[in-house]
């Protein structure tokens, strides 16, 4: 199983593989960098593609494009809610969330995809309007997540920037699969 793969029975004792492996991505790259240049980036990753390259899985058991997208626009909502609680709260508690039975439960294989990417984009706006704002102090505020401990905003916004590379490279590995 994949340190990237996040199932709930597993997400405690992976936590710390994680972390490291989506800070790894990320390298010594500015994450407002990439974080601001997600969206467009994606657009780019899947222009050209037919509606049934977008839907087909690079193989079985694992996730077709338009499913990484929907993840997306879905993971960028519950960074929403993080930023804001942290922010707002003093050490509030960060849930985590089971990513596969999300995309089971909430059907993201029949996510269309331009909602998703349309989503995506709104929220990340949003997102990064609130981070800009943020004053250093602000970015060393905490919330304790229930899997990984205390986590400082800046210390999510590096998480998040490596988590999108991650599904970037995601995106081109299924497009190659399926083209």
């Amino acid at each position: 199983m994949s340190v990237f793969t996040n199932p709930a029975y597993r997400a405690p004792e992976h936590a710390a593989a994680y972390v490291t492996a989506i800070l790894d991505l990320l390298g010594d790259r500015e994450p407002n960098a990439v974080l601001r240049e997600t969206p467009s980036a994606l657009r780019r990753a899947i222009a050209g593609m037919s509606p049934s390259q977008l839907r087909q899985p690079e193989r079985a058991g694992k996730w077709s494009i338009v499913q990484v997208l929907q993840h997306l626009a879905d993971s960028e909502i519950v960074w929403a809610w993080r930023v804001r609680q942290i922010l707002a709260q003093d050490r509030p508690p960060l849930t985590g969330y089971d990513q596969d039975r999300w995309a089971e439960r909430l059907q993201y294989d029949q996510s269309d995809p331009s909602d998703a990417l349309d989503l995506f984009d709104v929220v990340r706006r949003a997102n990064l309007r609130l981070v800009d704002r943020a004053s250093p102090d602000d970015l060393q505020r905490v919330g304790v997540h229930v899997e990984r401990g205390e986590e400082s905003l800046a210390h999510l916004l590096r998480l998040n920037a490596g988590h999108d590379l991650l599904h970037l490279r995601q995106i081109e590995r299924v497009r190659q699969a399926v083209g």
